[in-house]
C-alpha cells in the first residue's frame, strides 16, 4: 500500500476522528485494545431481571446510581464470572444484559456474545432487536450503546493497553504487540517494516525580515540574476522600518531594495523574502566547526576532526522535523561534493516532557506552571539542576513532585560537609576501610561514566549518593586525609560536575586544586582496585534458594561447589541425599540437582 492507493487504515475503537466517522456513517466498530484500569459497567433495566437478581446487585455493593428503571453497576474483574451467571439465571426470557468497559459481553438466557469481531457486531445486534423494537434504528452495536450516556466514557480511548478480540494476539502488551504484528506480517508474507517520510516541497522563502537574504536580483534588462560570488554574503540592513502592511520591511527599505544590477549596471531591485530559518539551522552545526573560516563554509580539517556529530538531543517534534532537514541539506550539500558521508548525525536521543503535578502538560491556562526561578532562588541552581535528573528517567519524564527537592539538597549540604569539615577525634583507618573506599570509588566511575554516556543521568545522582555514604563511613573509620581519602574527593569532584557545576567548582577551588574542574580529564577506572573481594554465591537446591555464602571474589569452581554442599542449611535440605549434579555459574550460584 502506498499513497494514492485508495486504501485507508482506520482504527474506530482507539481513535477519536476514526470514531466519530464510524459512528456517523454506521460503521462497526470492535474494541481491540483494552484501556489500562477501565472500569466494568452494566446499565441493568429491571425489566428485563428478576427482583432477587437486583437484591444480588445491591448486596454486593455494585450499584452506582437507582432510578425506577434501571441500576448502574460497576464491578471488578473477578466478579465477572459470578455476575455473569447470576445474570443469565435472572433474565426472563425477554431481554439481556451488557458488560461494556473492560469486557465486552452481551448476556442472554441462553447465549453469551462477546463484541469481539464484525460477525458477533451483527449477531447481538439481530438478538437485541428481536427483542426490543425500540432497538430496530440501531445500525451497529456500538451505535446502541453510544445512545446509553452511562457508557460513553468506557467506550472510546487511545490507550496502549493489552491487546483484546485479536485472535493470537490477544493478552499481549500493547507495545509488545506492534512488533509481534509487524512480525507475523513479515512471516506471512504480507507486508514489512517501513519508515516514511512525507517530505513534501518546501517552500523556503518567508516573507519576512529576520532570515538569511535569498541572493537574488531581478534587473528589467537581464531578468533574474545571482548575486555574484564576490558580493556574498547579502547583509540584512539593520534600520528597518516595523510597519502593520502585511509585508517584509524589507520593501519598505529604499537603499537596501534597490540597487545596481551586476551584469549590465541599470537600477535593479533585490529579492525581499528571506529563507526560513529551517534553512540555517540546517547547516549551523557545519559552520559551528570553524566560524571565523573565510575560504567556504567550513575548515575542511575541522570537518574531518569533528563530523559526523556524535550524538543530537532535542524535543521529539521539533529535533525529528529538524533533522530530516539537516539529512536532506547535507545529503544534498553531499552530492555536490561539499560534506561527507551518508549521515550528518550518529544518533538522536529525545528527552522526555515533565509535566504538572497533576500529571496533565504544564500550561498556564491549566495552572500547573512550575516557576525554576523560584526553586532556584529557594534552593539554588545546582539543587534544581541535580533534582531534575534524579527525579525521573531523562528520556520518559514524568509528573513534577516538588515533595523531594529536599532530598537533594540535604545531600548537597552533606557532600559540602563531609570534603571540608575535619572529624573530631583521630583514628588510624584499617587497611580494609581503605581497600573498600577505593573500590567504591573505581566502581562508582565505571557505573557514573557509563551512564553519563547513556543518558540516564538520574542513576548518575544515586550513584553519587551511594558513594558518598561510603565516603562517610571511611571518614568515621580514620581515612580522612589519608592518599585514599583525597583521590576519593577528586574522583567525587570530577564525576559530579557535569551534575552540578557550581559546588563542585567551589569545592575544587577551596581546596587548592588547579584552575577550573572543567578543563580537568575525566577520571579512569582502575580496574583492580574496583574488583570485588567479596562475592554472594546463591546457592539452589532443584532451582530454589535454599542458602546465600560469602566467598573471597577469587573462588574457583571447585571451591565454591564444597562451600556449597558444606552448607549446613543446604545438608539440613539435602537429607542425605547425593546430588546428581552440580551446576556453578562463576561469581552467582551453585545448583544442585537431586
Amino acid at each position: 500500500m502506498t499513497y494514492g492507493s485508495g486504501a485507508i487504515m482506520a482504527v474506530p475503537a482507539h481513535d477519536e476522528r476514526d470514531f466519530e466517522f464510524a459512528h456517523k456513517f454506521g460503521l462497526p466498530i470492535i474494541p481491540v485494545i483494552e484501556k489500562p484500569n477501565a472500569q466494568r459497567k452494566s446499565l441493568i433495566r429491571k425489566s428485563f431481571v428478576s427482583a432477587a437478581f437486583i437484591e444480588y446487585i445491591r448486596s454486593k455493593g455494585l450499584v452506582q446510581e437507582e432510578d425506577k428503571e434501571t441500576l448502574a453497576v460497576v464491578f471488578g474483574k473477578d466478579q465477572v464470572h459470578e455476575f455473569v451467571h447470576k445474570a443469565q439465571q435472572a433474565l426472563q426470557g425477554n431481554g439481556w444484559v451488557e458488560i461494556v468497559g473492560s469486557e465486552w459481553l452481551f448476556i442472554f438466557s441462553d447465549q453469551l456474545l462477546s463484541l469481539s469481531t464484525i460477525q458477533a457486531d451483527r449477531e447481538i445486534l439481530n438478538r437485541i432487536q428481536k427483542l426490543d423494537a425500540n432497538t430496530q434504528r440501531y445500525r451497529t452495536t456500538m451505535e446502541y450503546l453510544w445512545d446509553i450516556p452511562y457508557y460513553r466514557d468506557v467506550l472510546y480511548h487511545d490507550q496502549y493497553g493489552d491487546m483484546i478480540h485479536s485472535g493470537e494476539f490477544s493478552g499481549t502488551k500493547g507495545e509488545v504487540a506492534i512488533k509481534q504484528v509487524i512480525q507475523w506480517l513479515e512471516e506471512k508474507g504480507l507486508g514489512q517494516a517501513k519508515v516514511n517520510y512525507k517530505l513534501r516541497d518546501w517552500l523556503i522563502s518567508r516573507q519576512r525580515y529576520w532570515g538569511a537574504p535569498i541572493p537574488i536580483i531581478y534587473c528589467q534588462q537581464c531578468g533574474v540574476v545571482p548575486v555574484p560570488e564576490d558580493q556574498l554574503p547579502v547583509l540584512l540592513p539593520d534600520d528597518v522600518e516595523w510597519l502593520p502592511t502585511g509585508e517584509s520591511p524589507l520593501k519598505l527599505h529604499p537603499t537596501w531594495r534597490f540597487t545596481t544590477c551586476p551584469n549590465c549596471g541599470s537600477m535593479a531591485e533585490r529579492e525581499t523574502d528571506t529563507m526560513d530559518t529551517f534553512m540555517c539551522s540546517s547547516w549551523y552545526h557545519l559552520r559551528y566547526l570553524s566560524p571565523k573560516y573565510d575560504q567556504g563554509p567550513f575548515d575542511p580539517q575541522e570537518y574531518d576532526y569533528w563530523m559526523p556529530v556524535d550524538t543530537y538531543t532535542g524535543g521529539i517534534e521539533h529535533a525529528t522535523m529538524h533533522l530530516i532537514y539537516t539529512r536532506f541539506f547535507h545529503k544534498a550539500c553531499r552530492d555536490m561534493g561539499i560534506t561527507k558521508g551518508p549521515e550528518p548525525m550518529i544518533q538522536l536521543r529525545n528527552q522526555g516532557v515533565i509535566l504538572g503535578e497533576d500529571s496533565e502538560k504544564m500550561s498556564k491556562s491549566r495552572g500547573n506552571v512550575i516557576a525554576p526561578d523560584e526553586l532556584v532562588e529557594k534552593y539554588g541552581a545546582d539543587t534544581v539542576r541535580a533534582y531534575l535528573m534524579f527525579f525521573a528517567r531523562w528520556d520518559m519524564g514524568a509528573p513534577w513532585s516538588s515533595s523531594g527537592i529536599e532530598g537533594t539538597a540535604r545531600w548537597l549540604r552533606k557532600v559540602w560537609a563531609t570534603i571540608l569539615e575535619e572529624p573530631k577525634g583521630t583514628r588510624q583507618p584499617s587497611p580494609e576501610a581503605l581497600r573498600t573506599l577505593r573500590r567504591k570509588v573505581h566502581q562508582t566511575i565505571r557505573s557514573v561514566t557509563r551512564d553519563y554516556e547513556q543518558f540516564e543521568f538520574n542513576t548518575v545522582i544515586s550513584s553519587l549518593m551511594e558513594l558518598l555514604n561510603g565516603m562517610v563511613d571511611a571518614k568515621e573509620a580514620g581515612a580522612f586525609g589519608t592518599p585514599e581519602w583525597e583521590e576519593a574527593v577528586d574522583i567525587y569532584l570530577r564525576l559530579m560536575a557535569p551534575a552540578t557545576p557550581h559546588i563542585a567548582e567551589e569545592l575544587w577551588n577551596l581546596l587548592g586544586k588547579p584552575y577550573s574542574i572543567h578543563v580537568q580529564p575525566w577520571p579512569q577506572v582502575d580496574e583492580e582496585a574496583a574488583k570485588e573481594e567479596m562475592i554472594t554465591l546463591v546457592v539452589q537446591i532443584n532451582g530454589k534458594v535454599r542458602d546465600r555464602l560469602e566467598l573471597p571474589a577469587s573462588v574457583s569452581e571447585e571451591e565454591a561447589k564444597q562451600a556449597a554442599l558444606e552448607s549446613p542449611i543446604v545438608q539440613k535440605h539435602l537429607s542425605g541425599d547425593l546430588p546428581k549434579q552440580v551446576i556453578y555459574v562463576r561469581g552467582r550460584l551453585v545448583n544442585i540437582v537431586v
